[in-house]
């Protein structure tokens, strides 16, 4: 029978005298993909920024019953943001080194990179159907194969879970609907556990499992099908 992968219990987070988020629980089953939605200025940001141990919270969040940072060191949690706006024309590095950075962290020091740190990293190139952009420069790729190269990076170090904030927001809906599928593919093929944060409740409704309607605290958790006709969502609306 699957087991939590995380467990949220009466998350509080404040940021001065604004309460962000507001005794927020609720668990995260392995194998789910779970769509994070809700309004601007919900706290989407802020519970993935309390899940990776970014920001200062009260209550608590267990990882298989152990602390964030022992699960983390375990390389468990692969994480992509926002598209990264760091990546121009002129930016130095290939595709293929992008990807490959993602092991960086495991590493100790000098940190050199190995035959077997390519392999695996055009391994994770071939499932995300990019091996054709390994020599390429990042900086003149479109938006779409950086956010996938980017993908291919948080996964190289195979975590348990894969979390998103809000991936394809800068992404036209071509891109959007293509990088959207992977990532349906890597939960359903390939067992990773999804937490992804959106603006749009419809779109992931056909993809995720469950979905989260975040407003500062838990407004509704469960499937698509008992969200369209839940209570709470009547009310809140």
């Amino acid at each position: 029978m699957p087991a939590e992968i995380i467990q949220i219990k009466n998350l509080r987070v404040k940021y001065g005298e604004i309460e962000a988020l507001s005794d927020v629980s609720f668990d995260i089953i392995s194998g789910d993909y779970v769509g994070i939605v809700g309004p601007n200025g919900s706290g989407k940001s802020t519970l993935i920024k309390s899940i990776l141990g970014l920001i200062p919270f009260e209550g608590k969040i267990i990882f298989q019953g152990e602390t964030l940072s022992d699960f983390i060191l375990k390389n468990n949690i692969g994480y992509l943001p926002q598209k990264m706006s760091f990546i121009d024309q002129r930016f130095p590095a290939t595709a293929m080194e992008i990807v490959v950075s993602g092991l960086y962290c495991q590493k100790k020091f000098p940190k050199r990179v190995t035959k077997n740190d390519y392999k695996s990293a055009g391994e994770i190139m071939e499932t995300l159907g990019i091996s054709g952009l390994a020599d390429r420069s990042i900086g003149k790729l479109s938006g779409g194969q950086q956010q996938r190269i980017l993908l291919a990076r948080a996964l190289i170090h195979s975590p348990r879970l894969l979390i998103l904030d809000e991936p394809t927001v800068a992404l036209d809906p071509q891109s959007r609907d293509t990088f959207a599928s992977i990532i349906k593919k890597l939960n359903s093929e390939h067992g990773v556990t999804i937490l992804l944060v959106s603006h749009d409740s419809g779109s992931m409704g056909k993809y995720a499992s469950k979905l989260l309607y975040l407003d500062r605290k838990v407004v509704f958790y469960g499937t698509f099908d008992n969200f369209c006709r839940s209570d709470e969502m009547t009310k809140y609306f």
